[in-house]
């Protein structure tokens, strides 16, 4: 269990509740009054790097909160999709956790993709077509690179009920009848679970797995699962995305584009989405409605990664790419730095295209690097629209969003108003909501966050030329 040390709550200037946004780089912990969702005080710690990681890591940053988690009435954990966290039938972690962003078991979705109806059949009865990213393909391939391991398998959790399950010390062992649970936002994540009906399906376990293990209960929304060692109700928690949604207050329509390791695009929907293509995932959301999601594997670590090799900070690589013109002068980036999930392209790298020695300046590349990560995400929108999701403005958070250079240039390459929330983090923010829900009937309405708005002139021809060159490398691989 995540020990909160001894005392009671101090609920000094009302009732307090804490949301942890546990992602793959750290944990960051809000306290907030659960009456109006202001922050009263915040805490982070880092994880370690990398695409695997044993899940104490994570319980470990988070017991640094205890001083903060103590004070609280609730709790919630929002935290990383996807990831795959198998126990053994004592609950013990049967080797480090396999990551959202591990794409090793790309074979994997494509042959289960194929063996259980192809791309419609995975459409229609889990929301999603299978990527690496999704659950269900490490468990594959778990089973088949690591047998002794897939056999001490008993249950299989995801890192929020993980966590979860640490803090909720009223349950029991995760290996019996009585384990821990999960949410519907997260589970519509895996692969074996479906939205539609809110079933999990034991065909697709089967296939991945060769049996079913123990699964954990999907809790309904704002249900308290479980109390922590010093009294607080522990909510059902959630995936990072839903927990971003319900933080920034998402109205059906409303778009998002998140730019964090990870690059999101995401609405609420009222129904259940079914892209027979991949590009959407048709997820649940935390709240009985869903989110149709579509995500890139390459976002905010593009700019990073242009700024390295500038050798200039992010700061710079900002006005570096205000002082190019729109388009770059030709130059176009194609950032699949790490792999791709959406185009399905787990072993395609980076590409430059279009140099030549009069476009060859700092500028033009800090610039391509900007319109070559938000082209990626405008694809992203407009499968969006494809699933009949309207788009009036998109509001840009993630650590990509404070850049002065993606916001100014986002409008043009996305097609849309721009509206930048403050800067905050809205999936701690989100558990949070989540942790004062449990404490009532239904989600407190929090004010939303001041926004900044951009706009600007469409770029067609920069959507066009990355078009081109993403489709011309649509066969590219890197062997290993």
């Amino acid at each position: 269990m995540i020990d909160l040390g001894t005392g009671g709550r101090r609920t000094t200037g009302g009732t307090l509740v804490a949301g942890v946004d546990s992602s793959t780089q750290s944990v960051k912990v809000v306290l907030c009054r659960a009456d109006d969702g202001t922050v009263v005080e915040r805490y982070s710690a880092p994880h370690p790097d990398g695409t695997e990681c044993h899940p104490r890591h994570w319980e470990e940053a988070l017991a640094g909160a205890a001083p903060l988690l103590r004070r609280a009435a609730a709790v919630s954990v929002a935290a990383q999709q996807h990831g795959l966290v198998a126990l053994d039938d004592q609950g013990e972690v049967v080797r480090p956790a396999l990551l959202w962003n591990d794409t090793r078991s790309a074979p994997q979705a494509a042959q289960l993709t194929k063996e259980l109806g192809g791309p419609g059949w995975w459409a229609d009865q889990t929301g999603s077509v299978p990527v690496a990213s999704f659950t269900v393909t490490k468990l594959r391939w778990l089973s088949e690179h690591e047998p002794d391991h897939a056999e001490r398998t008993a249950s299989v959790l995801l890192p929020h009920d993980w966590l979860t399950w640490r803090l909720a010390t009223a349950h029991e062992s995760p290996g019996r009848a009585a384990g821990p649970s999960t949410d519907r936002g997260d589970a519509s994540g895996t692969g074996y679970w479906s939205p539609a009906t809110g079933e999990y399906l034991p065909q697709v376990l089967v296939a991945a797995l060769g049996r079913v293990p123990v699964v954990p209960r999907v809790a309904d929304p704002g249900e308290a699962v479980g109390q922590t060692r010093h009294g607080a109700l522990v909510a059902p928690g959630t995936g990072d995305n839903m927990g971003a949604a319900l933080g920034l207050g998402l109205a059906p329509g409303e778009v998002v584009v998140s730019l964090g390791t990870s690059g999101t695009a995401f609405a609420v929907a009222d129904r259940p989405s079914a892209d027979p293509s991949g590009a959407v995932a048709g997820f649940a959301d935390a709240t009985g409605r869903f989110l149709p999601l579509v995500c890139t594997l390459n976002a905010a670590r593009v700019l990073s990664s242009a700024a390295t090799l500038l050798g200039v900070s992010l700061e710079r690589l900002s006005d570096l790419a205000l002082e190019a013109p729109p388009g770059a002068d030709g130059l176009v980036l194609l950032p699949y730095l790490d792999g791709e999930r959406t185009p399905d392209r787990p072993d395609a790298t980076g590409v430059v295209h279009g140099l030549t020695t009069r476009n060859a300046t700092p500028a033009n590349l800090a610039r391509a690097a900007v319109e070559g990560m938000l082209a990626g995400l405008a694809d992203a929108v407009e499968s969006l629209r494809a699933q009949g999701v309207q788009v009036s403005s998109v509001r840009l958070i993630g650590g990509g969003a404070r850049s002065e250079a993606v916001r100014r240039i986002a409008p043009a390459v996305l097609g849309a108003p721009v509206l930048v929330p403050a800067p905050d983090e809205y999936v701690a923010l989100g558990a949070a909501r989540q942790a004062a829900w449990v404490l009532g009937e239904r989600p407190p309405a929090w004010p939303g966050p001041p926004v900044e708005e951009y706009d600007a002139p469409p770029t067609p021809q920069v959507r066009e030329r990355y078009a081109t060159l993403r489709d011309r490398t649509a066969d590219w691989r890197t062997q290993p």
